[in-house]
């Protein structure tokens, strides 16, 4: 009575065991002699090859669907998650432009900047300064706005009389000046029209007296006593107060003071001249320009500052808006066509094939144990509650017969 109860339960408990444990072992081949045993190796990895396609076909039937994916990549490509990922990828760019790429990218950089002002510039120049119209609003502009209001500040004029006293006029070269002035003619012709001219007084002592002595005398004392001349032009520089004077007169100078009609004037001859010059030299000022700067140098200056540079990142903020909103409207056409065209190319069955194919066996055992662990020992603790079971009706039976 007691021994079927018990012999069914130890057999059905081990024989589920033992199945199970088949499923996966043993993990290689066993032979006697050239003869294989059967059921070795295990079910699983006996058929793995098998599983990997069933297993890919399945998840590519029933799970990763194009329409999953189509679901997925909208996910994924929301214009939020988008635009930072793209924010993201422009900041980075910039930055490591700045700290790997910096010679080459100032290179780069230096090249285009170069081949603007010494190719592209000039040859735009030469077509664009055949218009009768050619910068004529912007140099207006820049005269309306610039040239009429200028006037010089009292440090400015200072230097500027300074300079043309000590530098453009000094007592030495007023001296050679006023030498080449009175040549023999030029003192004969003032002489000659002073007499005419004058009157009263002043033709008494014309007539009776003349320039042309006193001329002759000065430009003999000039002359002879270069260094008594220049040290007389200094003192009287000095005493007349030259050099206030012209400040005095540099301060006071402006467009503003001029009559309209010879403002307009001065405008249309600046406008003139400018584009006079230009048409006629512009091209190569350009292209001497152009080869006269280190465009390398510039070009690192101009990538340090677009690092550094708030507006640059408001940009890039922007420009990733953007981006992002024109990728989703291009994906709500293509997506579709996208998806299609992507899935042969990714070759999803292929990897999972290949991935299930890589994995021992005691790796699959050691994953489906991780997975189904307490399912798999409720199937060997049923299979000893159906044995008890069995055999209890058996012990039953021998008991009623």
């Amino acid at each position: 009575m007691i021994v079927p109860p018990v012999a069914g339960g130890i057999i059905g408990y081990f024989t589920n065991d033992i199945a199970i444990k088949m499923l996966f072992r043993p993990y290689q081949p066993l032979y006697v002699g050239k003869q294989r045993l059967p059921f070795t190796p295990g079910l699983i990895p006996r058929n793995q090859g098998n599983l990997a396609k069933r297993v890919a076909n399945t998840i590519m039937g029933s799970l990763l669907t194009p329409q999953e994916l189509q679901k997925i990549a909208r996910r994924l490509l929301e214009p939020e998650r988008v635009k930072r990922a793209i924010s993201w990828l422009l900041k980075s760019s910039l930055q490591q432009v700045g700290q790997n790429k910096q010679e080459k990218s100032a290179q780069v950089l230096g090249n285009v900047l170069r081949d603007l002002f010494s190719e592209s510039l000039p040859r735009l120049i030469k077509v664009l300064s055949r218009r009768e119209d050619f910068l004529e609003a912007q140099i207006n502009q820049i005269f309306d706005q610039v040239l009429i209001d200028f006037q010089f500040t009292d440090n400015q004029a200072k230097q500027l009389s300074d300079w043309l006293v000590d530098v453009v006029l000094p007592p030495n070269r007023l001296r050679l000046i006023i030498i080449d002035l009175l040549t023999d003619r030029n003192i004969q012709v003032i002489d000659e029209t002073f007499r005419e001219k004058s009157s009263g007084t002043y033709w008494v002592v014309a007539n009776l007296f003349g320039l042309r002595n006193t001329l002759n005398r000065l430009r003999a004392f000039c002359l002879d006593e270069k260094e008594t001349a220049n040290m007389r032009i200094e003192e009287l520089v000095l005493t007349l107060e030259i050099r206030t004077r012209l400040r005095d007169w540099l301060k006071s100078l402006s467009l503003q003071n001029l009559p309209v009609s010879t403002v307009r004037q001065l405008r249309k001859s600046v406008r003139e001249a400018v584009q006079t010059y230009l048409q006629n030299k512009g091209a190569t000022l350009l292209q001497s320009l152009g080869s006269s700067i280190d465009w390398e140098d510039v070009a690192v200056l101009i990538i340090k500052r677009l690092q550094s540079s708030e507006s640059v990142d408001q940009s890039l903020e922007v420009i990733s808006e953007e981006l992002s909103l024109i990728l989703e409207r291009y994906l709500e056409e293509e997506l579709e066509a996208i998806v299609t065209k992507v899935i042969p190319i990714l070759s999803i069955d292929e990897v999972i094939i290949n991935r299930v194919n890589a994995t021992t066996p005691e790796q699959l055992e050691t994953t489906v144990n991780s997975i189904v662990k307490n399912e798999l020992q409720a199937i060997v603790n049923l299979g000893g509650i159906l044995g008890f079971l069995v055999g209890s009706l058996q012990a039953v039976y021998f008991y009623l017969s």
